[in-house]
């Protein structure tokens, strides 16, 4: 993988300009970095869960006398009592947990993984095996469904079901007449399959009680949650628990809520008078937590002879768990990529037997605009228009929901930008007309992105140290992502001092309130409020709002003064949110704004340009190079923010031709459990990768002129590949992954090719 070219490459901070590189880089390459689940203090116990293998039913006895025979086990537990343990409530009904089931409080089986005992014991082999003796005789149900087509899954319309619905469905003008009245017509399925977060550091969790507090470590994404889930769950005050989440070691929106493994823990831990660890394996992150639904995606594309875009009918339908309904958002992108008049959205949900689905990287933003892109371009083929020239036609500066303008959209000069860096001007438009000497087909395809530019209220406190050294303690948490390198940066490059003498602390309710870091929306809202801070910090100090300031001088002015460290502290909030956000970010619930604001709507904007190689004879698909370039407002850590671009174009390889959650229709459940049978990118899989940024503030959204990168990284590069794919083989594919067995599948008339 290349470094990043053009524009926005500089990764440059700190006095004289010297390069800084990620703040935690020599910690994570030389092990010293610490996760949660390697706390080990005294006393340490371990616990292992041991899971239904039924997909639904009712548990009608638990045998455990085996598992207690076990040398070392010191507690085995089939329920709590209802004193003991409470639900944490779920998230989307003003709750914290990621789900409304609360395992081990009663013997409904909803899902094939879900815990039915907790065992603690004083090694984890110990642990593990003991929980492997655990048996259950169950009352199970006739039938399990776990797919959109099973016989008994449960299809209700979203807005209907959901009682405050958290993304409302989209119209704008009359899209069904406009569509049927349009020269050129589109009318397609598109199918994306579960797919499953697999992070590299697992779910891990170590409680202790000190006394009547307890002090979590948690690889979490939203340490507020935990901690005021868990004051829920036990029946005691949020200021009786701290929870520290200083690296969360990847999360990809499954560690954005309460486990529901950690309360059952924390009474554990109260029972044995000692700490307790449990790490979930891997094999029960599949079955029992969060995952990407598998969702259908049908698109009535209409444009006129030019490739101008006239209507578009998006409706979904999106898996959801039989106690839950996660809500979809589908539609909130794809009505607004272009500049479509005429639109509607209609999204539906489908309950099936599983855990309840959650968030992964741009969880509804990658599958719809994996269908609408591919539509776009099957338009392109249709008119003759180029395909990059037929998306510069329908850019737009206003936001066709809302009718306001963009704050900033300079998606356009991405494409234009990714076409120059790509050579897209070499190609040849007639699909299979690209080879290379070895007689391997050739592809290049292109896809446009977006992704909502949100942000949150956030607290920053700032301490100037007698040595002159910063520290800066802000709501967020630090998933590899690189938000302590952009927060340090931000500092470094106000005072004018270096990187390696400021601190940084997130994930750490003890410290400030914490928000939950996802949406993309961690570097803008914590950076808004450190800069606030800066301000107050150096007006404390009596010192200029702007240009260098001489820490060290400042520290010992005030020590010869007699006065302590200098401490500051400061609220951000978006624009249009009152101080009730606040009072949400403290009570442990997410507040996010956006895409809509007073005024505007904000967006992140990218273009991916894809090179395929296809093997005709046996199929194979490679991508041998990328080009991404990015409209993200100012780049606040180039050095991370690329890494974050390169690691969503392999994701967004993964999604298009290896990963997929296969369901057991018999048992419920997945087939797959472990990473030798979900796919997942290796080194072989990747090409070169070229990174460039438009790198121009967007000031309405924060005075920083900060968007988010992370999310809309993996947004467009499925489409991209298969576009690119159609171009080598004049084959469309509707539906994810693309695999050898698909690219060699006898045609079968129903994937849209053009000649």
């Amino acid at each position: 993988m290349s470094a990043p070219t053009g524009r926005g490459s500089d990764a440059r901070s700190g006095p004289g300009g010297a390069p800084v590189p990620r703040v935690d880089a020599y910690e994570k390459v030389t092990g010293a970095t610490r996760y949660a689940a390697d706390r080990t203090p005294p006393g340490l116990a371990h616990a292992a869960l041991a899971v239904a293998t039924v997909g639904r039913g009712r548990v009608a006895r638990v045998e455990t006398a085996a598992a207690r025979a076990v040398a070392g086990v010191l507690l085995v537990v089939t329920r709590f009592e209802e004193h003991e343990l409470r639900p944490a409530g779920y998230r989307l009904s003003g709750g914290y947990g990621f789900q409304s089931l609360q395992p081990l409080l009663d013997d409904r089986i909803a899902y094939r993984g879900q815990p039915i005992a907790l065992v603690v014991a004083e090694t984890p082999v110990a642990a593990v095996e003991a929980a492997a003796l655990v048996e259950a005789r169950y009352e199970a149900a006739p039938a399990v469904a776990v797919t959109l087509d099973a016989a008994g899954a449960e299809t209700v319309g979203q807005a209907a079901a959901l009682p405050q619905p958290m993304f409302a469905d989209i119209a704008m003008g009359d899209a069904d007449a406009a569509f049927a009245g349009s020269p050129v017509r589109l009318d397609a399925e598109y199918d994306i399959g579960a797919q499953h977060q697999v992070p590299m550091e697992l779910l891990g969790t170590v409680v202790e009680w000190r006394g009547d507090d307890l002090v979590v470590h948690e690889c979490t994404q939203n340490s507020g949650a935990v901690r005021h889930g868990l004051a829920r769950q036990l029946g005691i005050a949020p200021a009786r628990v701290r929870v520290v989440s200083p690296q969360v070691g990847g999360g990809f929106g499954q560690k954005t809520w309460l486990q529901s493994h950690v309360g059952p823990l924390a009474v554990a831990a109260r029972r044995l008078g000692r700490p307790v660890k449990l790490v979930v394996d891997r094999t029960q992150t599949f079955h029992g937590s969060t995952f990407r639904p598998a969702s259908r995606h049908r698109l009535r594309l209409g444009a006129d002879r030019s490739g101008l875009l006239t209507a578009l009918v998006h409706e979904t339908r999106q898996q959801t768990s039989r106690h839950d309904l996660f809500a979809s958002d589908f539609t909130s992108v794809t009505a607004r990529l272009y500049g479509i008049g005429d639109f509607r959205g209609h999204q539906r949900l489908t309950r099936t037997d599983v855990q309840t689905p959650g968030f992964m990287r741009a969880p509804f933003e990658h599958a719809a605009v994996f269908a609408l892109e591919s539509a776009v371009d099957e338009i392109a083929c249709a008119t003759g228009r180029d395909p990059v020239a037929l998306r510069l036609a329908n850019d737009t500066g206003t936001d066709p929901v809302t009718g306001r303008p963009f704050s900033s959209r300079h998606l356009a000069a991405c494409l234009r930008r990714g076409a120059e860096l790509f050579g897209w001007a070499a190609r040849t438009p007639r699909p299979g007309t690209m080879r290379a000497a070895d007689g391997t087909l050739v592809g290049w395809g292109v896809a446009a992105g977006a992704y909502r530019a949100s942000a949150g209220p956030a607290v920053a406190r700032l301490r100037l140290a007698a040595d002159g050294r910063i520290a800066v303690e802000v709501s967020g948490h630090e998933m590899g992502q690189g938000l302590r390198t952009a927060i340090a940066r931000t500092v470094a490059l106000d005072l004018g001092i270096a990187a390696d003498g400021v601190r940084v602390g997130v994930g750490d309710t003890g410290e400030v309130p914490q928000h939950l870091t996802a949406g993309s929306w961690g570097t803008a809202t914590a950076l808004p409020a450190v800069h606030a801070a800066l301000r107050r910090l150096r007006s404390c100090l009596g010192a200029p709002d702007e240009g260098p300031l001489d820490t060290v001088a400042a520290a010992a002015e005030r020590a010869a003064a007699g006065r302590p460290e200098a401490v500051v502290e400061a609220v951000s909030l978006p624009p249009g949110q009152s101080a009730r956000a606040v009072d949400r970010l403290r009570a442990g619930l997410p507040t996010p704004a956006g895409p809509e604001y007073p005024g505007f709507s904000a967006f992140s904007f990218i273009a991916h340009f894809v090179e395929v190689r296809v093997e005709p004879a046996i199929g194979r698909v490679r991508v041998p190079r990328v080009v991404s370039v990015v409209d993200c407002g100012r780049v606040a850590s180039p050095v991370t923010a690329a890494g974050q671009i390169r690691g969503g174009v392999v994701w967004g390889i993964g999604a298009a031709l290896r990963e997929r959650g296969e369901p057991e229709p018999r048992h419920g459940g997945f087939h797959h459990a472990d990473l030798a049978e979900y796919l997942v990118p290796v080194n072989a899989d990747v090409g070169r990768v070229d990174v460039d940024f438009v790198d121009v503030p967007d000031p309405l959204v924060n005075p920083l002129g900060v968007k988010g990168c992370g999310e809309v990284a993996l947004v467009g590069v499925a489409p991209a590949i298969a576009n690119a794919i159609h171009h080598a083989t004049g084959r469309r594919h509707r539906a994810l992954p693309i695999r050898v067995e698909d690219v060699l599948a006898p045609e079968d008339g129903r994937n849209g090719n053009c000649p």
